[in-house]
C-alpha cells in the first residue's frame, strides 16, 4: 500500500526570515494524524534569507539529519564542531543525552534551501555525536546511494536506529529500484523535480508511506531528486 503525503497539505509557517514546511507535526503545526512514519519523525523543507539562521537551541536523544538542496548551511554545536554544509553533504547529529547547536545560512547573498529530518533513536541517553559526509552527484545520478545506515555501511553516515536513507538522481526517463524486505517500510520525499513511485506521480514536497510492497520503482519524470526511507 502507498499512501500519498501532497505537498500542499503540509504545515506551513513563514516567519520572514524562515518559509518552512512540515510533513509531520512539528512547532505551532499539530495533526494528531501527521505526528511521523515509523521511527521517522520530522522531514521539514526549510528556506531560510541570507545571514540569517536558527540562534543555539538544545536537543536531546534524537538522530538529526540535514540534507541541503541549495546554498550553504553554517553548523557550530556544544560539541565543538563547526562546519558548512553544501548540497551533496549529508551531516548527521545524534543528540544523545544533550546537545546545543545552532544553524545559519553561510551566506550574505543567497538563499539556503535544506531538509531538516528527525529519526527516533533506538534508545535514549547515547553519547552526542557528529558526522559529516560528501557523496557527488555522480554516485546517486540514476541510482539510490546508501547515505545514512545503522552501521555506516558502504561509506554512509552512521544512524542510532534501524534505518537506511538512500538519495538519488533521477533525470526525466532514468529509473531504479528498491527491495524492500518482508516487514520492512519505506518513506518517499521528492526533494525535487517529478518522479513516478510505482506508476504514481509525486512532485517536489510530497511524500509517500510505503507499506506492504516488495519492490519500489523510481522514474524520473522532470529531473528528481528522491530520498528513500527504509524503515522497520
Amino acid at each position: 500500500m502507498i499512501t500519498l503525503r501532497p505537498a500542499e497539505e503540509r504545515g506551513h509557517a513563514d516567519h520572514g526570515w524562515l518559509d518552512t514546511r512540515h510533513t509531520f507535526s512539528f512547532a505551532d503545526y499539530y495533526d494528531p494524524a501527521q505526528m511521523g512514519f515509523r521511527s521517522l519523525r520530522v522531514v521539514n523543507e526549510d528556506r531560510v534569507l541570507p545571514s540569517e539562521g536558527f540562534p543555539t537551541h538544545p536537543h536531546r536523544d534524537m538522530e538529526i539529519v540535514s540534507y541541503v538542496l541549495e546554498g550553504a548551511l553554517e553548523h557550530r554545536d556544544s560539541m565543538g564542531n563547526g562546519s558548512i554544509i553544501r548540497p551533496g553533504d549529508v551531516q548527521r547529529m545524534s543528540a544523545g543525552t544533550g546537545v546545543r547547536h545552532s544553524e545559519f545560512n553561510a551566506s550574505k547573498e543567497e538563499l539556503v534551501h535544506f531538509l531538516q529530518i528527525w529519526l527516533l533513536p533506538e534508545q535514549r541517553g547515547l553519547s552526542p555525536s557528529y558526522e559529516q559526509k560528501l557523496f557527488p552527484a555522480q554516485e546517486k545520478r540514476g541510482r539510490l546511494r546508501l547515505v545514512a545506515s545503522r552501521g555506516g555501511e558502504d561509506g554512509s553516515v552512521v544512524i542510532h536506529t534501524d534505518a537506511r536513507l538512500y538519495a538519488g538522481l533521477l533525470d526525466a526517463g532514468e529509473a531504479t529500484s528498491h527491495v524492500l524486505q518482508p516487514g520492512r517500510h519505506a518513506w518517499v520525499q521528492v526533494a525535487r523535480g517529478q518522479v513516478k513511485l510505482n506508476g504514481r506521480e509525486m512532485k517536489a514536497g510530497d511524500g509517500a508511506a510505503v507499506t506492504g510492497e516488495g519492490l519500489l520503482t523510481l522514474e524520473g519524470t522532470a529531473d528528481g531528486e528522491v530520498l528513500l526511507f527504509d524503515l522497520a
